[in-house]
């Protein structure tokens, strides 16, 4: 008996394969129903955009069958992007891929708020975490020097300290004077609250606005930039601008570098 093929399609009449053809950048592409022939400039979901030798943009659907290749119809598709990682961390260093958090050194950073501890944590974090030094906040600096002795830094514990508002004459300055324990660093920044230390361009403002003496300083940079006055909504808002030391002021990056460097260094 002779035996039929199940589809009764004549031959001729049945279509070949369309290849599928990531829609990289430059591939050069004629749409099948209008014509227009182009380079692919931008492929998002559903759709190809493609620029013609004249600097003409037309946006066509990923349609199967939609377009011709060298005269050969294709389907064009999204590419599959690859991760990149990385080369360097937030800080300027250079990543180390898959490097696991070092144990914890007895050394510490201590910063004055949370806030410090946070931008610390945005910029550093990476680097903090190779180096197995934990960054712990102390809610203000009035009792440093007893903070100090509880600590009992050495030369395997050594111990830094940033500072608010660290310039000659103020509070902050007579108070970081008075440690004098060759394992402590004590460093700071200008600035009257972390905040200042986030560079203005980060945040689309020309700089920061000045506060008259006597006012809560964070509540009346709020008022004075037009945003509600709830500090921790504001500082979540300017954190969230900070995405490298290219975002803070030189005056602290000089200031956490050196004590990452005092704490790490070996004794």
């Amino acid at each position: 008996m002779r035996s039929y093929d199940p589809d009764l399609t004549p031959p001729w009449k049945k279509s070949a394969p369309v290849p599928e053809v990531p829609a990289e950048p430059d591939l050069v592409v004629e749409e099948a129903g209008t014509g227009f022939c182009g380079a692919v400039i931008r492929c998002e979901a559903g759709t190809v955009t493609l620029e013609d030798r004249f600097g003409r943009h037309r946006v066509f659907p990923l349609a199967p069958r939609g377009f011709l290749l060298e005269g050969r119809t294709v389907t064009l598709v999204r590419p599959v992007s690859t991760p990149v990682r990385p080369s360097r961390t937030a800080s300027g260093s250079i990543a180390v891929p898959g490097a696991r958090a070092r144990v914890a050194r007895a050394g510490r950073i201590y910063v004055e708020g949370r806030h410090d501890a946070e931008l610390v944590e945005r910029v550093w974090g990476d680097d903090l975490r190779v180096e197995g030094v934990v960054v712990e906040y102390l809610e203000g600096v009035d009792d440093l020097p007893s903070i100090v002795r509880d600590f009992r830094p050495g030369p395997d514990a050594r111990l830094g300290v940033l500072v608010d508002h660290l310039v000659p004459g103020s509070k902050e300055s007579r108070i970081a004077a008075s440690v004098t324990d060759p394992h402590v660093l004590v460093v700071g920044h200008p600035y009257v609250d972390v905040w200042q230390a986030v560079k203005p361009s980060a945040l689309g403002i020309p700089a920061w606005p000045a506060v008259p003496h006597g006012q809560d300083w964070k509540t009346g940079v709020c008022r004075s930039l037009g945003w509600p006055e709830n500090t921790g909504a504001a500082w979540q808002r300017i954190l969230g601008r900070v995405h490298s030391y290219k975002d803070l002021e030189p005056a602290l990056l000089g200031a956490v570098e050196r004590l990452i460097d005092h704490v790490t260094e070996p004794s």
